[in-house]
């Protein structure tokens, strides 16, 4: 035979017999893929009782602004600077999203004894807390980037009861941990694999990738469980969307949510790298004080806009898609003072999310375009406003994608709500450096 046409020998085709029992053979292996399992559960219902919790504090912060129309002027100052004062005491690895951290811990360079002070059981617990007390304070924060650092915390804690040959590595943990934490936050399990793999790994072992998606599946299954399996935000009504009646608002839409988001994320970098100016020298030097002063300007704006543009802002995007978009301030305020007051949150140094308040600028915006068009198809806008601004921030562009059209069963949309995240973050891109990634280089 030519030694050109020599043929390598074909593989032979796996044994089912066999392989089935080399499966069962090892008892323990069995045993590890169900403690991991199990802590995929108890990271699910960390979620689940953490958005209850977070949920009931800022309940009690409406009620007493309610009750008193200006006791945000005094409480939500003197609540922020107490939360900032405690996590720099106690916790420093609470303070911001919790994702940056997440990503510091997954970096091979970091020795895995330092991990413990990313992501571990007790700054899960403490970052529950932290964020359930900005929330009473009556700040603009969200809770599903911290849900991240959270459910990574649990996960990594079942490394203990591995055994040394399981081959589950505290990376796999991180990453599924940090993924289910997302999707049970949002509930959307599919958008909480896109995030691992967009986000927080760009690839997971072959022996375990399988064990480590079921472990984010599952855990995203208990929020289901829990809140049920209906879409965050209800339906998106899309039935009679045609091309030309959409494109207009929609490239506004999609340029605008760029131009914002990117400027956003590139605002929080600089208030976390901290720049040389007045502000900035201030805050390093008296931080406690910093914050208050940043929780007074966000109580003004409570004040303004009735409570609307504090919190998550999940009330307020409900409120948008029920009314068709029909505004109660005028229009691009909502949207300009929940940003403000985003950022002013996110300065002052207290643990908190922007995943919640993006959606909820990103809703606004949406509206606004609306509105200024005369648009009938206002729900259609505010998703993809959403879909749009959160991909400007993050700049992961599938996972935005991902997580609206499962919280607003927009799978009708979902070519023009990807196109709108692609050219967003794209757009981001060329202002900010991707906010993440960047925060955690700074902490290392």
């Amino acid at each position: 035979m030519h030694p050109a046409l020599h043929f390598a020998p074909m593989k032979r085709q796996p044994d089912f017999l066999q392989n089935l029992r080399a499966e069962f053979a090892d008892g323990r292996q069995w045993v590890d893929r169900g403690v991991v399992i199990v802590f995929a559960v108890l990271a699910g219902l960390s979620i689940v009782g953490f958005t209850l919790l977070a949920d009931a504090t800022f309940g009690l912060y409406l009620a007493g602004r309610s009750a008193l129309w200006w006791a945000p002027l005094v409480w939500t100052p003197a609540m922020t600077a107490l939360i900032v004062w405690a996590v720099r005491r106690w916790a420093p690895g609470i303070a911001g999203s919790g994702v940056p951290q997440v990503l510091v811990a997954l970096a091979p360079e970091t020795p895995l004894a330092s991990r413990n002070r990313f992501a571990s059981l007790r700054l899960s617990m403490l970052k529950i807390l932290g964020v359930s007390g900005s929330l009473l304070a009556g700040l603009s924060v969200g809770r599903q980037g911290p849900s991240v650092q959270i459910g990574a915390g649990v996960m990594l804690a079942a490394r203990r009861w591995l055994s040394p040959n399981s081959g589950i590595s505290a990376r796999e943990l991180l990453v599924a941990g940090g993924a289910v934490g997302l999707a049970a936050a949002f509930n959307t399990p599919l958008g909480g694999i896109v995030f691992a793999i967009e986000e927080l790994s760009r690839k997971l072992q072959d022996r375990s990738s399988g064990l480590m998606l079921a472990a984010i599946v599952v855990g995203g299954l208990v929020s289901v469980s829990a809140f049920g399996s209906l879409s965050y935000f209800g339906r998106v009504k899309a039935e009679n969307l045609t091309w030309w009646t959409l494109i207009g608002p929609a490239l506004v839409v999609s340029v605008f949510a760029g131009l914002l988001g990117g400027l956003m994320s590139r605002l929080l970098l600089a208030s976390f790298t901290g720049l040389p100016d007045r502000f900035c020298a201030y805050r390093r030097k008296r931080p406690v004080a910093f914050a208050a002063a940043c929780g007074f300007v966000v109580a003004v704006i409570a004040v303004v806009t009735d409570g609307d543009a504090v919190g998550i802002g999940h009330h307020h995007t409900h409120a948008l898609l029920a009314a068709d978009g029909k505004l109660e301030q005028p229009p691009f305020v909502f949207t300009g003072l929940k940003f403000l007051a985003s950022w002013l949150s996110s300065w002052a140094g207290v643990p908190m999310g922007m995943f919640g308040p993006s959606l909820s600028i990103g809703a606004g915006l949406g509206a606004d375009v609306a509105w200024l068009f005369g648009s009938p198809h206002t729900a259609a806008l505010i998703a993809l406003g959403m879909c749009g601004f959160l991909a400007g921030v993050t700049q992961t562009p599938i996972t935005a994608m991902i997580i609206v059209m499962e919280m607003t069963d927009g799978h009708s949309m979902v070519l023009s709500l990807i196109t709108c995240a692609l050219l967003a973050s794209g757009i981001s891109r060329m202002i900010s450096r991707p906010l993440y990634s960047t925060m955690a280089e700074r902490l290392k």
